[in-house]
């Protein structure tokens, strides 16, 4: 197994976050092609990972996606089947082999990757955005979702997993009702001096309102709701439950518990850090459950 790299490991969440979609978010509305019928759902392409993610909520694995490896390690589930094809980077995919592949449509997030005309030169197209002026993360998700639905012909399957949805927030929130008076702080670590922390505009903070749940950090954020901060920051917070989301940088965070700055925080000293697997922080509906369950079973534990 190779050891982990923590230089490598801040270079790959930098780049993840320098070249995602979020970092330029569209105001516009969803780019979509015309059409006629419903596209072939088993041909359908994927360029950027939120749209995988709204496909998956409607029980459908594209055929290719951008960059595998990568969602491997930030987003994790839904699991992709060995079978779909990789197309290479999502800034700069493979489009030749896209072209050969001849999708029914590709699936895209707006202001990132390929040119609208280079897309549509090759198949149908739809685009999503992860957040806008009048809707938060989840709010928009679930408006993309809806427009995906009626796009595959898949109103069923978007009914049933909107009611999956409220069943299992309606279940976590009945489980976490202790846990209501404690903010919860939510981060990663990109090196050892460096923390992203999760806060207003985050989709995690919306499900943390879906659940009842309040959010420990209370400072400034940017446009996707996270923010970089140092660690020395983190001592604004006094009292907090903290998890931490992991990809890869396990051995990194176990150094920096080791540290007087780390223990001296005092969330620290007040409870048990919880460690948590990838969890996509600009996801959709389906990552919104993923950190609904691995939040309440993390809270259960240490309750």
């Amino acid at each position: 197994m190779n050891k982990f790299n923590p230089n490598l490991a801040r270079r790959r969440l930098l780049t993840s976050l320098a070249l995602s979609p979020l970092w330029m978010p569209s105001l516009a509305r969803s780019v979509t092609s015309p059409y006629v019928a419903h596209p072939d759902i088993q041909r359908i392409a994927v360029l950027e990972w939120l749209p995988v993610e709204l496909l998956a909520a409607l029980g459908i694995m594209p055929l290719a996606v951008a960059d595998i490896r990568n969602y491997n390690l930030w987003v994790r589930e839904p699991e992709l089947p060995s079978k779909v094809i990789d197309l290479g980077t999502r800034t700069e995919p493979n489009m030749e082999l896209l072209q050969q592949l001849s999708p029914s449509l590709i699936l895209y997030s707006q202001n990132y990757g390929p040119t609208v005309e280079k897309m549509t030169s090759i198949a149908p197209i739809m685009g999503f955005r992860f957040t806008s002026n009048t809707r938060t993360p989840l709010a928009e998700a679930w408006h993309s979702l809806q427009l995906l639905a009626g796009r595959l012909g898949l109103h069923h399957q978007y009914t049933q997993h909107v009611q999956h949805y409220h069943r299992q927030m309606a279940q976590c929130q009945q489980r976490l009702r202790i846990w209501h008076d404690v903010p919860i702080l939510l981060f990663t670590l990109l090196d050892k001096d460096h923390a992203m922390v999760f806060g207003d505009g985050s989709l995690f903070k919306d499900v943390l309102d879906n659940l009842g749940l309040r959010n420990a950090w209370k400072g400034k954020t940017n446009a996707w709701g996270s923010q970089v901060v140092n660690i020395e920051q983190l001592a604004t917070i006094q009292d907090a439950k903290a998890v931490f989301f992991s990809h890869g940088n396990e051995a990194l965070f176990a150094r920096v518990q080791q540290t007087p700055l780390w223990r001296a925080l005092p969330f620290v000293q007040r409870y048990p850090i919880s460690i948590q697997p990838a969890v996509w922080f600009y996801g959709a509906t389906l990552s919104a459950m993923r950190f609904s369950e691995l939040l309440t079973a993390a809270l259960e534990k240490r309750a």
